[in-house]
């Protein structure tokens, strides 16, 4: 396992990050334990949640996720770990997380703060996200910024004040941001730098064979600004594993309302023609089509670690040890071929 640098910071991650999102739906407590220990064990040092975990089912269980890892949390040496969590951004229709009236102002961002903190059971979080924006963007496939869309809100430098203070107070140490745009992160650099407050290091969004978007000018922005990616979702909602090339498979990711709604905004002739020349290439070379989409994506000069999720322990397993696979020249041009040819279906 190699580890690298987060953005500017004294934060040196695992190349791949443990996702959290289906502790308390998908997997139970134990399983979650499970999931965590093989990955500590196979030198990851990074795990990622959110307040807003477990995920799309949230209602019921929410906060699950956070206190899962807290339990476990408890019995590894915490030094050794780097543990990251997300406040959510604006969402009326999310009811279940602060009467869906969370903004990223100081009574949102204390009390999402010490919320996590208990079911985290520590003292700190290593690095703190927005989840997304407060501010209006197009999120998770809406298409075009619309400007008739946008609202009133919460000043980036008042966003900064607030969380500059919890630093102080030792409760997070490093501040990130996730699902923004290239305008965002400068915006957020430019702020910290005029007033003195914190920089963000780092942005986790959404990267893969078949979302390439963040190359071509979030890579510039993060570059000049030194913000690392932890890039989320690399199987492309698991379509890049090839297990959805005939049909979903009941009891899925995709399997749910949520992912539905989803897929259905994004170009599914493409989606498919591309994951099938995808896996047909990794069949080539003699590796899996998940290890080849993630073994891709850390090719990447700007990617600091690769989120992944499992649900079981072999599915774990076979993603890390995509760790162990070199691209060599030859394979990354008949990526980018086939690439050009079907360019960003989930984006």
């Amino acid at each position: 396992m190699k580890y690298n640098q987060l953005g500017d910071s004294d934060l040196q991650v695992s190349e791949i990050c443990l996702g959290t999102m289906t502790y308390g739906d998908r997997n139970i407590r134990e399983e979650a334990k499970k999931l965590l220990d093989y990955a500590v064990s196979r030198g990851v040092n990074f795990i990622d949640t959110s307040e807003t975990y477990p995920f799309p089912n949230p209602t019921q269980t929410l906060g699950l996720t956070e206190e899962y890892i807290g339990q476990w949390l408890i019995h590894q040496q915490r030094d050794r770990l780097i543990i990251s969590t997300k406040i959510a951004g604006v969402s009326p229709k999310l009811t279940w997380i602060r009467n869906g009236k969370n903004r990223i102002d100081r009574k949102n961002v204390t009390e999402a703060v010490e919320g996590s903190l208990k079911r985290l059971q520590t003292d700190y979080i290593d690095l703190y996200q927005i989840h997304w924006p407060d501010r209006y963007v197009p999120l998770f496939g809406e298409g075009d910024y619309d400007p008739s869309k946008e609202r009133a809100t919460v000043a980036i430098a008042e966003q900064l004040e607030v969380f500059r203070d919890l630093i102080k107070a030792g409760k997070i140490r490093y501040l990130g941001v996730s699902n923004e745009t290239s305008w965002g992160v400068c915006e957020f650099c430019q702020v910290a730098r005029q007033f003195d407050l914190p920089k963000i290091i780092s942005i986790q969004n959404g990267f893969s064979l078949l979302n390439r978007l963040f190359q071509v000018n979030l890579a510039e922005a993060c570059r000049f600004n030194r913000v690392g990616l932890l890039a989320y979702n690399p199987l492309a909602f698991g379509f890049l594993t090839g297990k959805y090339l005939a049909e979903i498979p009941h009891n899925s990711r995709l399997d749910s309302d949520f992912f539905q709604s989803l897929y259905s905004r994004f170009d599914r002739h493409n989606i498919q023609e591309a994951t099938k020349n995808y896996a047909e290439l990794a069949q080539k070379y003699g590796m899996t089509p998940a290890s080849l989409a993630l073994a891709y994506v850390r090719t990447r000069w700007f990617v600091s670690s690769t989120i992944i999720g499992a649900t079981g322990i072999e599915q774990l397993q076979e993603n890390l040890n995509s760790t162990a696979i070199t691209l060599d020249e030859s394979i990354l041009e008949e990526i980018d071929t086939i690439h050009r040819r079907y360019p960003h279906p989930i984006a």
